[in-house]
């Protein structure tokens, strides 16, 4: 890190600005490992299957949510 900062030193003041730019850019891609999704809920209709066809349980949920 002390090259580093050595070598940003001698930089101009713009390049400094670029540098600075270019490290903000690179933590922004940094991202935590996202969990992978649970289909935990997959079936949980399926007792309503005979009740509502496919679009009235769309329509249903959208309810349920508040939508």
């Amino acid at each position: 890190m002390d090259n580093i900062e050595e070598k940003l030193r001698k930089l101009p003041p713009e390049l400094q600005k670029e540098v600075e730019d270019f490290v903000q850019f690179l933590s922004q891609r940094v991202t935590p490992k996202q969990e992978r999704l649970r289909l935990s809920w997959a079936g949980g209709l399926r007792d309503l299957k005979d009740k509502y066809t496919a679009l009235e349980l769309q329509r249903k949920s959208l309810e349920w949510w508040g939508d």
